[in-house]
Order: structure tokens, then sequence, then C-alpha cells
């Protein structure tokens, strides 16, 4: 099982501008996708015992699903989901997502395991994101399936693991490096980018002008 301190992406200021770079349209749903993507984080980071974080991304997953269905319990994130993503996304396809956080929870945290996260997180969140800024192209998800990887990278505490994550990491952008964002999938290619600054070596810390520049770069260039 992976226990480590997933930060809450409100305290991220490259995710709060790559937001900005974003239609007001979409940007509510945008915003709750990442805090599902929070919530479902922060099970692991405050379960110890795995039997009980899958009972509550058991639930996460019963409850999203339901939202296609039946009006949202008295939740506020998922009456926010109901009212701003599962118009345009399907409470089934959230629901997937929180699969990509079941796989952290098994004893050993091997390759597949990683994919799976990985596809389930990574690659589905950010086909959702799309959806809702009206983009349809296959390196969207496959840059998410990068991201998450080195996200999970960063919050390894063993090497090995890390450098394993990292190098699969590598492998999913490695088909999107020519990929041109297209203007509203720029706040979702932002992101990715931040995931491929983390992988160099000379990684500067969030936040840092140099990588405020290369953010903009793509936003004006979608590359």
């Amino acid at each position: 099982m992976v226990n480590q301190q997933f930060t809450s992406s409100d305290a991220d200021p490259e995710r709060a501008l790559a937001l900005t770079y974003a239609a007001s349209a979409h940007r509510p749903a945008l915003a709750a996708l990442w805090r599902l993507d929070d919530r479902l984080a922060g099970i692991l980071r405050t379960t110890r015992e795995p039997m009980i974080g899958q009972m509550r991304l058991t639930w996460w997953h019963g409850a999203l699903s339901a939202l296609d269905d039946s009006a949202p319990p008295a939740e506020p994130l998922l009456e926010e989901l109901a009212r701003v993503v599962v118009p345009r996304v399907a409470g089934r396809r959230l629901a997937d997502l929180v699969e990509g956080w079941e796989a952290l929870l098994e004893p050993t945290l091997d390759a597949a395991a990683m994919q799976a996260h990985a596809t389930q997180r990574g690659s589905g969140l950010f086909a959702a994101m799309a959806t809702v800024v009206g983009v349809d192209d296959p390196a969207i998800p496959a840059a998410g399936a990068g991201w998450a990887l080195v996200d999970l990278a960063t919050h390894l505490d063993a090497r090995d693991k890390a450098d394993r994550a990292r190098a699969l990491a590598q492998e999913a952008f490695a088909g999107t490096a020519a990929f041109h964002w297209p203007t509203p999938a720029r706040a979702i290619g932002a992101i990715a980018q931040t995931a491929r600054l983390d992988l160099r070596t000379d990684r500067r810390p969030h936040g840092h002008p140099a990588r405020a520049a290369r953010l903009l770069w793509l936003r004006v260039s979608g590359r």
C-alpha cells in the first residue's frame, strides 16, 4: 500500500495558473475535477489500513456512478460535480478514476500497479477534462498517464520505485512530444508541462519564474 502525502492542488501555484488558461465557462468543471482528484488522494493520505481505504474508495465509486441516475447526497463535492461536470462527463466515468487509486492499495507497488494508476487516474482525469473543453485526441490521456506517474514518483520514498515511475512517465510522454495543444485544452497542456518539468534533472521548484515562463509559452504557442 502507498500511504504518502499527496498534496492538495489548491496549494500548487502552477495548477492555479493553468486553470486561468481555460475559458471561463470551463473553469468550474475543471476545478471540480481537480477537487475530486484531491479528495481521492486524501483517502490514501489519511488512511493507514488498506481495508478502510478500500471501503472509503468503494463508497466514492458508488456515489459517483449514482450521479447518472439520481440526485447527489448532501455532500458538497458530489453536488458540485453533479451541477458542473456530469452534464458533460458521465458519473460512471468519474467512478473509473477511483480504480486508479485502488491500484495503490495493493501490497506491492509494482509496474503493473503503477500503470493501472496512470491509466485509471491520469488518463481518465485528462480525458474527462478534454471532454469538458470539447477536445478529443489520444495524446491528452497519454499525457495524463505521464502526469500521474510523475506525481506518484514525487511522493514515493523508495528510490527504486520512484525511478521506475519516472521511467514509465518518460515512456508515456514520448508519444506526445510533438502534440500541438488546441487552444481550449491549453490549461490541460500546462498541467502536463509541469510534470515534464518535474522530470528534468535540473528541476526547479513550482512557482519558479523559469517554469512560469515555460507555461506561458505553452499558453501562447500550444507547445
